[in-house]
C-alpha cells in the first residue's frame, strides 16, 4: 500500500519557521520518519511539499489516479480556508488524516477551523512531529479496516 504525505504552505521551513511552535525539526526529518515507520508497517510514504495550492490539488488528483491507500494531510494555513483542495480530498475514496504540528484549537481563533474536518476520517494536533506518525498509524489501520 502506498500513503501519500501533502506538506502545505511554508513547511519547507520547518526547521527555521517559528521554532516554539514547531520545534526544530526539518521536513526531511519528519519524512525520513514517516518513511521508517512506514517499513515497519509494511507500507510505502511518498511526500509531497509545495507552496503552490494547485499543484497540492494537481497532486490529490495523481494519488486518486495512482491508487493510494491512504493520505495524510498538513496543509498549514489553507486548512483554514482553501475550499479547492477540500472538493479535491473530497474526490478520493480511501482514508484521509489531518494533522498538525502544533495544537490549532489552543492557537489564534481563525485556526480553529478546519475546512477539511467534514471530509477526513479524523484529526490529529498538537503533538509536534509525532503527529504525523500517529497520523500515519492511523491512516494505515483505517485503510486496512477497509
Amino acid at each position: 500500500m502506498k500513503v501519500l504525505m501533502l506538506h502545505g504552505i511554508n513547511h519547507n521551513m520547518f526547521g527555521k519557521r517559528d521554532p516554539a511552535q514547531y520545534g526544530t525539526i526539518t521536513l526531511a526529518e519528519i519524512d525520513a520518519r514517516l518513511a521508517a515507520l512506514g517499513e515497519e508497517l509494511g507500507v510505502s510514504v511518498e511526500s509531497f511539499q509545495s507552496n503552490c495550492e494547485g499543484q497540492i490539488v494537481e497532486r490529490i488528483h495523481q494519488g486518486y489516479q495512482d491508487g493510494v491507500g491512504a493520505v495524510l494531510i498538513n496543509a498549514g494555513a489553507w486548512t483554514h480556508y482553501s475550499y479547492g483542495i477540500r472538493d479535491a480530498l473530497a474526490i478520493l475514496t480511501v482514508p484521509v488524516v489531518e494533522l498538525h504540528m502544533s495544537n490549532i484549537h489552543a492557537r489564534e481563533p481563525f485556526r480553529h477551523h478546519s475546512v477539511f474536518a467534514e471530509i477526513v476520517r479524523g484529526q490529529i494536533a498538537g503533538f509536534g512531529a509525532d503527529s504525523y506518525l500517529l497520523g500515519l498509524r492511523a491512516a494505515v489501520s483505517a485503510a486496512r479496516a477497509g
